[in-house]
């Protein structure tokens, strides 16, 4: 196959062009040649226009070893383990795995495979916390990339999500994003080359805030532009919110029915609490994937309903990933276990309830007093609920509220008009809104309005000084218990993050366990981290130090309870303050308590205090009864009504004089229930209504055993775990770095590694390294060397890059001879590369290639061949020892002499390839079931001649 369809060369075919061999890649236009150096990275990757360049692309060969530059056996275990390594479009039917840096487990392909039954795919992804949505929304975007059924990526996720998507998406699956938000717009649109073109046209995959994009000024050109396959993540948030939903959530719902409405975009939403439990508002994302679904009554569906529906819909708990996805026999649970207790609790210093008990009264009498507008009613309503939270929360948290406080009476501010938005997001725990604000909430001002009577003023100035008493006399008993709690974590060996509600208090907290634990523990190190930190990078570079350290302490706001994985290096959650919304505890404890973490055991406590009714009444309407749920169940359930209307109801209660009494009895000012105990048996039906739910969604009918097969065979093209083990201690042997086993890892000192990839991965000092994901249980601070992480990939490419070169270092050539015990007739094993064509109905031919290792035994010569199947041929290049001496020119003349072989027996290379080719069609033919009805057709071309390897018997043989 050369030269087709008028000047069009075949993909897969052989060019030589600019001085150089490479291989034909798919284009998406006829004048655009794609091409990829014959010995060279994807990073190398060029394209030469036709009409330009085209009279100087001529047909290449490709060049097969020499005689001349042999060497040892080691030199073909690593050309063979760097060939197979540098693949990136591997042959076999997930088409993505040569790319990806991650290697997913096999029930995270159970979403792919359900995408790739689809004509259109339109899936809600709505797996648990820390299953690991983003893996398997990568894996299809990956998938459908790298078979052409889609173009171009966008990603839509809140603002504060884009940054760790744009790097998610860069490190694990190859794809190049950029983050279109208010603070790069300006950037990207200088970047654009030409005048009248959109960045959203320009840039082929894009991450987009979609606070950013939801606007009227901004959206139309997103719609205009809009990729053709986007991810939504977090997409609760955009659900039709009904009458109660603020305007931000109507508009992004508004946003994503005007992209969904074109049917051939790809759509890929992502949310582990789609279901509110507002029954409507779940409805409007279903209709989402096919109007249809939105009218589905979901308490009464029909066979065929379900049967829709789940083709659409993934949404599993952890026991069904335990139950169904173990892997191998013995291998430890994906997920670690939470080991109780739950809850810890302190009673306030005399000093602390004293000033807590006169605020909580000043508040009620401020927010019942008679006479007031009901403007200015509400105004000192979330006033005094941020003051209490605040106090609740530390008594730095305290200071600063009435420090604001006075700052504001000084500009003598007249009252504005109530922002109730605004408002509930800075006092209560809102999920459905994008970014976090943890600072000391501005309602908190308001009660310095000029309303309020000198008298109280005076006593809002006395609780300032009570508060800056109690933070600087160590009267706080919190701080205390807290203390006390994570010195027996750190005793036992872990290491704990603490979330706050306030960046006071995380800074507070901070020191607090600073000067307290530093005694036991002299190079113990707490670092707090908020939204005061700064962006990504810089959470990002301050947790980096941070780890460094082995008695640490993470004390965060909740700016990483969302998107950020934190397993690797923590394993306990301490809820300084007590989250308002029972979701947002699951989040918090998600970051540690997920797939990937080393520890078996991780643990959560929430601290309260036993003499605060707030607190109190939290835990019994909210915080314990999700824990129940979860607890009976094995998933979270959303509170069956609004979250903040709620939290609400039980702070007016609170106001009221409510202090303690039996809280089923509690009254809730709710239009659905008017009672805790009814709020709860509500409560109670929705978590059985997703149960029943999630037995219906999990996927149950995908064979792991039938995903398992094919993930093995796609690795024996690719490289399993344990080739990229057996490549690195050959490359560490030739290349002279030190790579030393030790218990359950690998200790590489970077110091013997070339300056270039050196420096790229910024290793100074040795690291610990492994070779399987998750690492072995409780190995800490330790790196995945997969087959594309940065080191492994450079090696390869370098190791066959150098093989190619005109007089190629020894150590890296590809040929050698040896006597063996190993053989008792003359032996050559043929290291091939063997180049396809995938053709489907209707779509662009993609390419494909493998590294084949085939053998044949030469008696008096005739030519015997081994079967392609016979894993006696690996052994051999794998395990062969050499059993005595044999001569430059004996090697040369044995070499010679299988070249010549070869050559006039490329009939038989011909058909390894056309079997080879025949069996992998019949692995899509195999799984028409599995990947829908979509016949592939698989042409293979002649074989390259990677290398050549003579054995000959000797010694005992």
């Amino acid at each position: 196959m050369t030269l087709q369809n008028a000047g069009v060369y075949q993909v897969g075919s052989l060019v030589r062009v600019r001085g150089r061999e490479w291989v034909v890649l798919p284009s998406e236009s006829a004048e655009i040649l794609r091409l990829r150096p014959l010995s060279g990275g994807e990073d190398e990757l060029s394209a030469i226009h036709m009409q330009l360049e085209g009279g100087s692309v001529g047909d290449a060969n490709f060049p097969e070893p020499s005689a001349s530059q042999s060497s040892d056996y080691v030199a073909g275990k690593l050309l063979r383990d760097a060939a197979r390594l540098s693949l990136r479009s591997g042959a076999g039917p997930f088409r993505s795995l040569g790319r990806l840096s991650v290697r997913p487990r096999p029930y995270q392909f159970v979403p792919m495979i359900m995408a790739l039954r689809l004509d259109v795919v339109r899936m809600l992804i709505a797996d648990d916390v820390g299953i690991g949505k983003t893996i398997e929304a990568g894996v299809i975007a990956s998938e459908l990339l790298a078979r052409g059924d889609a173009r171009r990526l966008c990603v839509l996720c809140p603002p504060h999500l884009c940054d760790q998507w744009q790097q998610e998406l860069r490190d694990k699956f190859h794809i190049h994003a950029e983050v279109v938000r208010t603070s790069t717009i300006a950037r990207l649109e200088r970047m654009v080359p030409r005048a009248g073109i959109s960045p959203y046209e320009y840039y082929r995959h894009i991450i987009i805030s979609i606070d950013f994009a939801k606007g009227d000024r901004r959206k139309p050109q997103l719609l205009e532009h809009c990729p053709d396959l986007v991810i939504v993540d977090e997409v609760h948030a955009a659900a039709d919110p009904g009458y109660q939903g603020t305007k931000d959530q109507q508009q992004r719902h508004e946003l994503l029915k005007q992209i969904a409405a074109d049917g051939a975009r790809q759509l890929i939403m992502l949310s582990a609490t789609p279901h509110s439990g507002i029954e409507d508002s779940f409805r409007s994302l279903l209709s989402l994937v096919r109007p249809e679904f939105g009218t589905f009554d979901l308490q009464g569906l029909s066979e065929s309903q379900r049967r829709d529906l789940a083709r659409h819909i993934v949404q599993r708990r952890r026991g069904d990933i335990d139950e169904k996805w173990l892997g191998t026999p013995g291998e430890r649970r994906p997920f670690p276990k939470r080991v109780p207790p739950f809850e810890a609790n302190y009673r306030m210093s005399k000093q602390y309830g004293s000033l807590f008990n006169d605020v909580l009264a000043f508040t009620r009498q401020t927010v019942t007093a008679s006479g007031l507008a009901a403007n200015r009613q509400r105004v000192r309503y979330w006033a005094a609920l941020s003051l209490l939270r605040c106090l609740m929360s530390s008594p730095a948290a305290a200071k600063q509220a009435f420090l604001n406080r006075e700052d504001t009476l000084k500009g003598n501010v007249e009252p504005e008009e109530v922002d109730e938005d605004l408002f509930s997001r800075e006092s209560l725990d809102p999920l459905t809104e994008g970014g976090i604000i943890d600072t000391v909430p501005e309602s908190a001002t308001d009660l310095s309005r000029s309303d309020l009577s000198k008298t109280d003023r005076a006593k809002l100035r006395e609780f300032l000084q009570r508060a800056e008493e109690i933070a600087s006399s160590n009267q706080d008993s919190k701080i205390e218990k807290a203390a006390e709690i994570i010195l027996d974590w750190l005793k036992k060996g872990h290491h704990p993050i603490v979330f706050c509600r306030f960046v006071a208090t995380a800074k507070y907290v901070a020191e607090q366990l600073q000067e307290r634990i530093k005694d036991k523990y002299p190079a113990f190190r707490a670092t707090a981290v908020s939204g005061e930190t700064g962006g990504d990078e810089e959470r990002e570079a301050a947790i980096a130090v941070l780890v460094e350290t082995e008695r640490r302490v993470l004390v965060a706001t909740d700016c990483l309870s969302e998107g950020v994985n934190l397993q690797d290096h923590f394993d306990a959650v301490l809820h300084y303050d007590l989250p308002w919304n029972p979701n947002r505890l699951e989040q918090r404890e998600g970051r540690v308590d997920r797939f990937g973490q080393p520890k078996s055991e991780v643990r959560a406590v929430v601290l309260f205090s036993e003499d605060n009714p707030i607190d109190g009444v939290v835990l019994d309407v909210l915080i314990r009864k999700a824990r129940q749920i979860y607890h009976d169940l094995g998933i979270s359930v959303p509170v069956p009504s609004d979250s903040e209307s709620v939290v609400k109801a039980v702070v007016k209660a609170v106001f009221e004089g409510w202090r303690g009494q039996d809280a089923q009895q509690l009254r809730l000012d709710l239009p659905e229930v008017n009672t805790v105990k009814a709020f709860h048996e509500n409560w109670q039906r929705n978590a059985d209504r997703e149960e029943r739910s999630r037995s219906r969604f999990a996927q149950h009918t995908i064979d792991p055993d039938e995903v398992a097969r094919e993930i093995e065979s796609t690795d024996s093209v690719l490289g399993d775990p344990e080739a990229v083990r057996h490549f690195m201690l050959n490359a560490a042997q030739r290349l002279k770095f030190s790579l030393q086993k030790h218990d359950q890892y690998y200790v590489l000192d970077p110091a013997g590694l070339p300056q270039e990839i050196r420096e790229r991965l910024g290793w100074t000092k040795p690291v610990k390294v492994v070779f399987v994901s998750p690492p072995p249980q409780d190995v800490e601070n330790v790196i995945v060397l997969g087959r594309n992480h940065p080191l492994v990939g450079f090696l390869s490419e370098r190791i066959v890059g150098r093989a190619f070169l005109p007089k190629s270092e020894q150590d890296f050539a590809r040929s050698g001879a040896a006597y063996t015990n190993s053989v008792k007739m003359r032996t050559v094993l043929a290291l091939l590369r063997v180049r396809y064509v995938l053709s489907r109905k209707g779509r662009q031919e993609q390419f494909a290639e493998e590294v084949v290792t085939v053998a044949y035994e030469a008696v008096g010569g005739k030519i015997s061949w081994k079967p392609t199947n016979d894993t006696s041929v690996l052994g051999l290049l794998e395990n062969v020892t050499p059993a005595g001496n044999i001569t430059p020119q004996e090697k040369n003349d044995r070499i010679g002499r299988a070249l010549e072989e070869l050559r006039n027996d490329k009939g038989s290379l011909r058909s390894i390839a056309e079997v080879r080719a025949a069996d992998l069609e019949a692995t899509y033919s195999r799984l028409k079931k599995t990947l829908g009805d979509v016949r592939v057709k698989v042409t293979a071309y002649e074989p390259d001649l990677l290398g050549v390897y003579v054995l000959l018997p000797g010694g005992n043989a």
